[in-house]
């Protein structure tokens, strides 16, 4: 029977977990490379015009000290330790020390403000937070919990330092025991559609991501493969499908210079470090579409290319393969289970204006209100079975949101696809962002897609509006290229590019201009801004 699947499908219905009964996530991803060639690099850290490198065997030493030193200060399993860093060697030195106490990572976006901060610290009961300055300052009140505030450029009088710390914690083993199941990561939801929830991870989540990098990657690690991306390492796609995964599989990872995404400086690091993979959200990549000639002007080689967070769509996929040099591989998850569906060009797996297929290891369906399963080409809500190495443990502290999460062994995503008749899931939109006009339900995202065709359009999201006569209107709110100039005659062409494209009742009746959109954290639309 496996002589008549393809390659991708032969490897999938071969594929079996194997978990152990004791793991952790700072031994595979750090103390095993460090125990068997400590001066590999792990880490590309921007340094002058250059990167420099900073090995395994250094941040396993560092993070055994450092969790020595957390340990002094009462901290121990279970306790949450938020981290509010951008890219760097004290991020990852600090992930690595959580877990080798057994305590609880809460990775906190640089991004953040003051609000958003607060709610996390309190939600959390952090017993200890790791920032910079500019993190510290978003302090507005420190919650009952927090007892240590360690900052890591430069202590203040009552914050300790961390490279003190560093220096004089003990350079045994930390790591406890522990299993796959015992929790070591807390990752925030983005928040696009109500008050964000912690989402509890056991250890096994970096397996459940591992085995994902390397399907998407196309066979990762190869010879010379090195990681980058621009999210931030709070993010899931940042810290689980980039850095820690590229970490554990032995490819290093080049770490992003701090400051605002930029698409021409973005392009400038993939030469500059050498970098062969990268991991870029579809918002970033097109930005990077304004860019004329990438690899000609900047001379570049990439061997893999990743995206995930919202649908990449077909436009931007056929650039990618001319501008990029190679196929985008796209993937879809979320923050409760990531990494389930994906894209693989090399095994002839990838479709432009589809998510990809369920990937090895994950059953993934596509549903309808009552549980069954939709017929071919019918939108439903993708849902996952458990159990699943990348399925989070719990919402912390809500009980009552992690049961209405699942119906029966399905955990529910909210999020609305379609299955075409070869097995690829086609992304739609969140439940909350598809619009309802004249009796018809449309996905915002093959709209958005048909938008990005337009010559003069950069960037654009679509929400629903409401309309006495239609129940909603489709409503556009796009980010013009570089020198085009906004009016009603563009808006009466744009119109009619959609119009005669996609159906009639998918045209945007209302078109708006604007600078920016509102963006997550992680890169994603917030469309209840828009609605609102």
């Amino acid at each position: 029977m496996l002589a008549n699947l393809g390659e991708f499908d032969r490897a999938r219905a071969a594929f079996q977990w194997r978990i152990p009964a004791r793991y952790n996530m700072a031994t595979h991803a750090c103390d095993v490379w460090a125990a068997r060639d400590p001066s590999r690099p792990a880490l590309y850290v921007p340094e002058g015009s250059g990167f420099t490198p900073v090995s395994y065997g250094h941040l396993s030493d560092a993070s055994n000290r450092f969790a020595h030193a957390l340990a002094a200060h009462g901290i121990g399993r279970g306790d949450r330790v938020a981290i509010l860093l951008p890219q760097g060697v004290e991020v990852l030195v600090t992930h690595l020390a959580v877990y080798k106490l057994g305590a609880i990572a809460v990775p906190l976006a640089s991004a953040f403000g003051v609000e958003a901060l607060s709610y996390r610290l309190e939600d959390s009961g952090a017993k200890a937070l790791v920032a910079d300055a500019a993190g510290i300052a978003k302090l507005a009140t420190r919650p009952e919990s927090l007892g240590l505030i360690v900052s890591c450029d430069g202590a203040d009088t009552g914050i300790a330092d961390f490279s003190d710390m560093v220096a004089r914690g003990s350079s045994a083993s930390a790591t406890v025991e522990s299993g796959p199941d015992d929790p070591a990561l807390m990752i925030y939801t983005s928040g696009t559609t109500g008050p964000a929830k912690g989402a509890l991870h056991g250890h096994r989540v970096l397996l459940g991501h591992v085995a994902g990098l390397e399907f998407t990657h196309d066979a990762m690690p190869r010879p010379g493969d090195r990681m980058w991306t621009p999210s931030d390492w709070a993010w899931a796609g940042g810290l689980l499908n980039t850095l820690l995964s590229s970490l554990a599989l032995g490819v290093p990872v080049v770490v992003q210079p701090p400051g605002r995404f930029d698409p021409e400086a973005a392009f400038r690091l993939l030469a500059t470090a050498g970098v062969r993979n990268v991991f870029i959200p579809p918002t970033a990549l097109k930005m990077m579409r304004g860019i004329a000639d990438p690899r000609g002007r900047f001379g570049f080689d990439l061997r893999t290319v990743g995206t995930a967070g919202e649908a990449l769509g077909a436009e931007t996929f056929e650039w990618g393969r001319q501008a990029l040099g190679v196929a985008v591989n796209e993937f879809y998850g979320q923050t409760e289970c990531n990494y389930v569906i994906g894209s693989n060009a090399g095994l002839g797996v990838a479709r432009a204006g589809a998510t990809g297929k369920p990937l090895p290891g994950h059953e993934v369906r596509i549903i309808r209100e009552d549980g069954t399963a939709c017929g071919i080409g019918e939108m439903g809500q993708i849902a996952i079975r458990a159990p699943d190495p990348v399925m989070f443990l719990r919402y912390w502290n809500r009980p009552e949101d992690t049961a209405r999460k699942f119906l029966g062994d399905l955990m529910l995503t909210g999020d609305l696809a379609r299955l075409d008749a070869d097995g690829y899931v086609h992304f739609q939109g969140r439940d909350d962002d598809v619009i309802t006009s004249s009796g018809y339900r449309i996905g915002p995202s093959e709209i958005e897609d048909c938008l990005l065709r337009h010559p003069a359009v950069q960037i654009a999201a679509v929400v629903g509006k409401p309309d006495p006569v239609r129940t909603e209107i489709v409503k556009a709110v796009l980010v013009l290229r570089n020198g085009v100039k906004a009016g009603p005659e563009l808006v009466a062409d744009i119109q009619a590019f959609v119009r005669t494209r996609l159906a009639a009742y998918e045209y945007p009746r209302e078109i708006v201009f604007v600078d920016e959109l509102p963006l997550t954290t992680t890169g994603k639309v917030i469309r209840r801004l828009l609605r609102d």
